[in-house]
């Protein structure tokens, strides 16, 4: 029985009460109505001062890595709920936070806490979620929508790399760069009078004694070589196909015993490794900038510190290989950034040519480079990219060999060939 059938009943009963006269069809007709009302009145109050808070461990995680939320549900009135539905609506793959809680007394609250492996990067949305009750008798369904939503960021997996040794001369000596830093290093620029949220240690004591009012010190770069990350996201170029769900989550749920297996496609192991350069090179305190032609145009000017890793992270979460520029072509319009104090990494799957014509022109203005080449036959039907490495061994270009499968640490961190 349902409150339609109930409510059809109940008018039916009423109609015939009505035309009939008949006493006992008339009190059946109240006792329906009654319990239509009362049904109705309890459904509603179910889903009313009921509080559903929802707490964010973190704002971000990483693929491979676990996405982890606290929620609480609290009853602020004076009846019993006896059962309530949270159903949540977040689009985070396999995040599974939705509960059927019963028997919540007036003023009790019931907490649980949502675990859900990060198996695909991005930026997605926790919530909103939806908040549904009854009567006892199961005849009537509210449900509320709870509107509040939060995003929440899946990096790329990033790996640990026991050292990039680039051939002498390609990591430091470059040009001292004349630029202010915003964070402290070991070469002080100068003085300047005290700004509100000058940090405490950037305080010059002795010019401050001095003038009789506060001075910070200023800093500037310390003279290493810039280095830039150009990861090739041309469509044609990547091959491979994503595991479907069920895959997904077997392989992630290795994570427990200590090992992990990317999406088999060249622009996951493409992302992972750009991902893993960075983190590494920043956290070496290099200036780290990147270009890649995704779904658009992206240049972050080189930088260093843990706000340049995370812009770094947060484009490299939603960057696809959706980009129609070729490789040759973003070397030729980007070539212009990389000056005589800079080093260029391309990570890349292509099997084409063109562009090496284009590291060969940086390289006679100075500019020293390195090639992640990803080697697209193992991903999927593609050709062969012996070519490649042998016109980049023709042209004296340290380059590393990326597999499907292989260890990206491993690779990343052997010597060139």
């Amino acid at each position: 029985m349902n409150g339609r059938f109930l409510a059809l009943l109940t008018l039916v009963v009423v109609v015939a009460a009505l035309g009939t006269g008949h006493v006992l069809l008339l009190r059946v007709g109240y006792v329906l109505s009654a319990v239509l009302l009362v049904s109705a009145a309890l459904a509603w109050s179910s889903v009313r001062w009921v509080d559903v808070k929802r707490h964010t461990r973190s704002a971000r995680s990483e693929v491979g890595e676990l996405a982890e939320e606290t929620l609480t549900v609290r009853n602020r009135g004076w009846l019993p709920k006896l059962w309530l539905e949270i159903r949540d609506e977040s689009d985070l793959p396999g995040h599974m936070a939705s509960r059927v809680l019963s028997s919540l007394g007036p003023g009790q609250l019931r907490s649980w806490t949502a675990r859900t492996r990060c198996r695909h990067r991005g930026v997605f949305t926790l919530g909103p979620l939806y908040l549904s009750g009854g009567d006892p008798l199961g005849m009537f369904r509210i449900e509320r929508e709870l509107p509040q939503t939060a995003p929440f960021v899946v990096y790329p997996r990033t790996v640990p790399l026991r050292g990039v040794d680039l051939p002498t001369g390609y990591l430091t000596g470059g040009q001292v760069v004349r630029r202010r830093a915003q964070f402290a290093t070991t070469n002080v620029r100068g003085v300047r009078a005290y700004q509100p949220g000058d940090e405490f240690s950037r305080i010059h004591w002795p010019t401050t004694a001095r003038r009789g009012r506060l001075h910070s010190k200023e800093f500037e770069l310390d003279p290493i070589a810039d280095f830039w990350l150009l990861l090739d996201l041309e469509r044609d170029a990547h091959v491979g196909e994503p595991l479907d769900e069920v895959e997904s989550h077997v392989h992630l749920d290795w994570m427990d015993d200590g090992g992990f297996e990317l999406e088999p496609t060249t622009e996951e192991y493409a992302v992972t490794a750009t991902a893993s350069l960075a983190r590494h090179f920043l956290d070496a305190g290099k200036s780290v900038g990147m270009i890649a032609y995704g779904q658009r145009r992206l240049v972050l000017q080189p930088d260093r510190g843990e706000r340049q890793l995370a812009k770094v992270l947060t484009n490299l979460a939603v960057l696809r290989a959706a980009g129609r520029a070729g490789l040759a072509q973003v070397l030729s319009t980007e070539g212009h950034e990389f000056g005589r104090h800079t080093t260029l990494v391309i990570v890349t799957p292509t099997t084409t040519l063109r562009w090496i014509d284009g590291l060969r022109e940086l390289r006679h203005r100075g500019v020293a480079s390195m090639v992640v080449l990803l080697d697209a036959s193992t991903f999927g039907t593609a050709g062969s990219s012996d070519g490649v490495r042998t016109a980049l061994a023709a042209n004296r270009v340290p380059t590393r060999v990326l597999a499907c499968d292989q260890d990206i640490g491993a690779a990343l961190s052997a010597p060139s060939t």
